[in-house]
C-alpha cells in the first residue's frame, strides 16, 4: 500500500515520474553557463567605460616637457611651461652653489640640501615649478633684471616670500620650498621633466 508521501496523481505510473526528474548535473551546467555568460557580458560593457577614463593624447602630451639647456649660461634662468604651470630652470654658478651649501639646515623652514634638490653630477641645474607655495603667485628672479631678493634666488611680489639660490624658502609666509618636479637628463644638454 502506498503512503501519502509516495502517492501518485491519478493516471500517472512510477515509470512516468522517473522520466520527469531532471538530471542534477545538467542543472549545474546551466547555472554555471548562465553566470559565465553574465560575467562576459559585464566585462564587455565595463571595458569601454573603464577605457574612456584613460587620459587623452593631448593630456599625455602635456604630461612631460623637454627642455634644451644648451642656451642657458651660468647664472641665467629661463621660464618655460610644465603642465600649464611656469617652470624655472636655472644654471647655478659655483658661487651660488657654495652659498646654498653653506646654509645650515637648522636655519631653513623646509630643510633640504642642494644635493636633494638637484641630480647627482648636475648640481648646477636647479629645476623647480615657478609657483610660490604660499598662494600660488609666480615669483620673480628667473627673468633678466628681475629682483631676486636678499638671498639671490626668487622673490614673490604678492606677499614677500623670499627664496635662496636653491629655491628654498628663507623669509615670508610661504611654508615650503619651490617644488622640484620629477625629471631626468636624457643628454648633457636635455632634460625630460615629468619623468624620473
Amino acid at each position: 500500500m502506498a503512503t501519502a508521501d509516495n502517492a501518485l496523481p491519478p493516471g500517472e505510473s512510477s515509470t512516468d515520474r522517473e522520466d520527469h526528474v531532471e538530471n542534477p548535473r545538467r542543472r549545474d551546467y546551466l547555472s554555471i553557463g548562465a553566470v559565465a555568460f553574465a560575467g562576459v557580458g559585464a566585462g564587455v560593457i565595463a571595458l569601454p567605460l573603464i577605457n574612456q577614463m584613460n587620459p587623452s593624447a593631448d593630456v599625455l602630451a602635456l604630461s612631460t616637457t623637454t627642455v634644451d639647456l644648451s642656451g642657458i649660461e651660468p647664472g641665467q634662468a629661463i621660464t618655460t611651461s610644465f603642465r600649464k604651470q611656469p617652470l624655472f630652470v636655472r644654471n647655478l654658478t659655483p658661487k651660488e652653489i657654495a652659498e646654498a651649501e653653506a646654509v645650515p639646515l637648522s636655519e631653513l623652514r623646509d630643510p633640504e640640501t642642494l644635493a636633494q634638490r638637484t641630480k647627482e653630477g648636475h648640481e648646477n641645474w636647479l629645476i623647480t615649478l615657478g609657483v610660490c607655495t604660499h598662494l600660488g603667485c609666480v615669483p620673480l628672479g628667473a627673468g633678466e633684471g628681475e629682483t631676486r631678493g636678499p638671498f639671490g634666488g626668487y622673490f614673490c611680489p604678492c606677499h614677500g616670500s623670499v627664496y635662496d639660490t636653491a629655491a628654498r624658502i628663507r623669509q615670508g609666509p610661504a611654508p615650503k620650498n619651490l617644488f622640484v618636479p620629477e625629471y631626468k637628463f636624457t643628454s648633457d644638454t636635455t632634460v625630460l621633466v615629468g619623468e624620473a
